[in-house]
């Protein structure tokens, strides 16, 4: 009997290959919102160790009036870096999730096709079965209506 051969096959390694692609580019989003997270706890670090500054400044009674304004100046640029860092975090967020739901309708697919080979290939295996049955048992049958001329 032939061998089995899932006519899907081709079908099979293209979902794979898309869903191989799905990982790579979740992995991706991934690796840019770890990479914002970073940015934006460097940012708030930044404005931490700001306002030490301003804190050291304001208890030594410092009289000093441009380098506070620069401090402050230096403040708000952080806050509006802060505030577009959480915007693509959004952002961001909303794309990985919009990877990760592409990713397991991908991987549906390539399990409905592993599924659908499984079974044929468990229904190959079963007709191999009962055809092989059959032919021992035509064998068995043709061998019990023979009569053996030596027996007698």
């Amino acid at each position: 009997m032939a061998k089995f051969q899932f006519k899907l096959a081709t079908l099979l390694k293209l979902r794979e290959t898309h869903r191989d692609e799905m990982r790579a580019k979740l992995a991706e989003a991934y690796q840019a919102e770890e990479l914002l997270a970073k940015q934006a706890s460097a940012v708030q670090k930044e404005i931490e160790t700001l306002k030490s500054t301003q804190r050291t400044h304001a208890q030594t009674m410092s009289t000093d009036v441009n380098s506070l304004l620069e401090l402050q100046r230096y403040q708000t640029v952080l806050r509006s870096h802060q505030t577009t860092l959480q915007q693509q975090g959004e952002l961001l967020a909303a794309e990985t999730e919009k990877r990760r739901q592409t990713l397991v309708e991908a991987d549906r697919q390539v399990k409905i096709l592993v599924k659908l080979r499984d079974r044929q290939l468990s229904s190959c295996h079963q007709r191999r079965s009962k055809t092989e049955v059959k032919s021992l048992d035509e064998i068995a049958s043709g061998n019990r209506g023979r009569i053996d001329p030596w027996a007698q």
